[in-house]
């Protein structure tokens, strides 16, 4: 995945090579917001646009805009993998969230950014 970032918003981009351009779409929010554009520079100015139309739009409806993930993140595990982690944590010299966060950033990076 090929992913973009302005103010605070991030999208993925893919290419279309039957119409031959670059289409992206704001992640992390449940409203529909895409762009497109032929070049890199067209697509870069095409998804600040559609950034900021977007805010526009919510501001002149009265609406809050949607926002990216908010940085919390509530896990149910079993009890013998919640053990494990906690070990794991202490072995490390870290508390269970310092240790989770470099875990899921290590995967996050090896399996979605190639």
């Amino acid at each position: 995945m090929n992913e973009m970032k302005y103010k605070e918003y991030s999208a993925k981009v893919e290419y279309d090579p039957i119409d031959k351009i670059f289409v992206g779409h704001i992640i992390g929010i449940r409203d529909i917001v895409g762009f497109h554009g032929s070049t890199v520079e067209e697509l870069e100015t095409a998804f600040q646009e559609a950034v900021d139309h977007y805010l526009e739009v919510c501001e002149k409806l009265g609406q809050e805009p949607q926002k990216s993930y908010s940085g919390k993140l509530t896990l149910r595990v079993p009890p013998d993998l919640h053990m494990a982690v906690a070990a794991e944590a202490e072995i490390n010299s870290k508390s269970i969230n310092q240790w989770a966060t470099e875990v899921l950033r290590e995967a996050a990076k090896s399996k979605y950014r190639r």
